[in-house]
């Protein structure tokens, strides 16, 4: 879309907003824009700010997210009163911009309420005050480094506010509405085509490591309900003698700083295993600490590890390097009669199941590794299996830059939002002549 510039422009005066339409007043935002400080009353629906949503009812955030909201009983007296088409300065602004209210209600104390006394498009501000150049405006208004330190009403009253006609702000707010639809609409796609894609993925993966590559196999029970049927000349092989090392490691005192250096041994975490080959790691140790610490095995490249505790649990890698692993990550190398990227691919189609097989705790569940040795791989000779492997690396890497070239278009996307939103509301570009398309107009009508 090729949209023209105003005739003419005057230097703002404000460095985030540059030149702007010769006829737009700039205004203090405390001249537009004044502090609600109203007390909420006791029957008002509590509200909750959300950068995603903007303002809207606690209950309704937590159906949208599925999480569960505190809501204040005792003490409502602190409450404020927010109204529609107010604006709330949160604590998260300093990295989201102003949140647009789009119901009445009560809020937290730690909120700003904002509202306008002149007539103004609510729209056109919620989208000004989301855009990139005001919240790096906002931004450096305070020093928002230092704990404890939030933006206030005051923050926003060192910012000056382009104020368009209001004609003009209600032009530029629904051509806005119109754009920023269909872009958001093409984002959805490409998400959904991401999950597809994923979905793909896992089907390739999981029909490979149990039906094989040979469609017409003849098939047997395995005995494992959750494997069900598997190719017959398939066996199942127990990984406790399957690898002639099975390990894990330890975490030298963090305090003490001989056993730690910048060019050491690769020291692997579990939040380094995301499916991945490892050749780099954030920290690494010093010879010394895996000579003085006989937990601290180095495991040759090529193994297997997996992570055992926590929110990591199932986590898979590869290690690109010779490594030691911290007590977490349970590593398996030296392959016998099971090949190491057959198995890596079998335990990321079986995470799940055996996670809620062999898991204990409550909220942080763990495995240990004599769960991960129990397990019976089902698996033909090493010969197919790396014929099955060899052959979901290069299906994965297929689909991989499929997903690739999606999240950079989401990327694209979302760049253009953001700059069609910038340029509209600091009068880079002139939509005063631009109309609804009539489809558009009828579908409102209805």
């Amino acid at each position: 879309m090729s949209l023209p510039a105003y005739t003419e422009y005057k230097d703002s005066g404000v460095e985030w907003l540059g030149d702007v339409p010769e006829h737009w007043p700039i205004l203090g935002a405390k001249n537009v824009f004044y502090e609600r400080n109203t007390k909420a009353s006791k029957g008002d629906e509590q509200l909750t700010a959300s950068q995603k949503y903007g303002v809207i009812p606690q209950k309704m955030f937590a159906d949208l997210e599925g999480v569960k909201v505190m809501q204040v009983i005792l003490g409502h007296d602190i409450l404020k009163r927010a109204e529609i088409d107010d604006f709330v300065i949160s604590m998260r602004s300093f990295q989201g911009g102003l949140e647009y209210c789009g119901y009445s209600g009560s809020v937290s104390s730690a909120y700003v309420p904002i509202y306008s006394k002149m007539p103004i498009e609510s729209f056109f501000y919620k989208y000004l005050f989301k855009s990139i150049e005001f919240i790096k405006a906002l931004q450096l208004t305070s020093n928002l480094v230092r704990d404890g330190q939030a933006l206030r009403y005051s923050n926003l009253t060192l910012l000056r506010l382009p104020v368009p006609p209001l004609p003009e702000q209600t032009t530029i707010a629904r051509f806005l509405d119109h754009e920023t639809t269909k872009i958001d609409a093409l984002i959805t796609e490409q998400q959904r085509l991401i999950e597809l894609l994923k979905e793909k993925r896992q089907a390739v993966i999981s029909h490979a490591v149990t039906k094989g590559l040979d469609p017409n196999a003849p098939m047997k029970d395995s005995g494992v309900e959750w494997l069900g049927d598997v190719p017959e000349h398939w066996d199942l092989k127990k990984i406790f003698h399957s690898f002639a090392s099975i390990g894990s490691g330890t975490t030298p005192k963090s305090d003490e700083e001989k056993w730690y250096s910048d060019d050491g041994v690769p020291w692997v975490t579990t939040g380094e295993l995301r499916e991945n080959t490892i050749f780099n790691t954030t920290k690494h140790v010093t010879h010394a600490a895996v000579l003085s610490h006989s937990a601290l095995k180095l495991h040759p490249a090529g193994s297997l590890v997996m992570a055992m505790y926590g929110a990591t649990i199932g986590r898979l890698g590869i290690l690109g390097v010779d490594a030691v692993t911290n007590q977490a990550c349970c590593v398996l190398s030296g392959g016998k009669n099971l090949d190491i990227k057959y198995v890596y691919y079998w335990l990321h189609v079986f995470k799940e199941t055996i996670i809620s097989l062999y898991s204990t705790g409550g909220g942080q569940p763990n495995i240990n590794q004599e769960n991960v040795t129990s397990l019976r791989v089902s698996a033909p000779d090493v010969p197919e299996q790396t014929t099955i492997a060899r052959f979901l690396d290069q299906q994965t890497a297929k689909i991989d830059e499929l997903i690739s070239h999606a999240h950079q278009g989401i990327d694209l996307l979302k760049e253009r939002r953001s700059a069609l939103i910038s340029a509209a509301v600091t009068g880079k570009i002139d939509v005063r002549g631009w109309q609804m398309p009539q489809k558009n107009l009828v579908e409102k009508v209805q």
